[in-house]
């Protein structure tokens, strides 16, 4: 469910943080522009955070209407998530704030884990 939101913000970007600033809810965007991961995917890409912290900002992100989540009734269970409309207008913004990293993490001579070079 989504977190309750005020009534009435100072700025637009108080919002936009509030929707996508959790821990992983950027890496999550980037991870899915042009792509459908399953969860176990996902798992992989984010190894970092806990399951109960990904499975937290998957549903905080699905209810704000940045995600779809589509689970097949097999056994096991097979979930997927993918960006919805509203969540590919956010692609431009992930990948300049993604390009943003890259330059701090090299201007500070920072290794960046990720495959490398982190591209999203």
């Amino acid at each position: 469910m989504a977190k309750q939101r005020k009534d009435e913000y100072q700025c637009p970007l108080e919002v936009t943080m509030e929707i996508i600033g959790g821990k992983y809810k950027g890496i999550i965007i980037g991870h899915l522009i042009n792509k459908t991961l399953r969860y176990s995917e996902l798992q992989k890409l984010i190894s970092h955070a806990t399951p109960k912290m990904l499975i937290q900002q998957l549903k905080e992100l699905e209810a704000d209407g940045i995600i779809n989540r589509k689970l097949y009734p097999v056994v096991p269970p097979r979930t997927e998530y993918s960006l919805t409309k509203r969540g590919e207008t956010l692609i431009p913004a992930i990948i300049e704030l993604n390009k943003w990293g890259m330059n701090y993490l090299k201007e500070e001579n920072i290794p960046c884990a990720y495959k490398g070079d982190c591209k999203l």
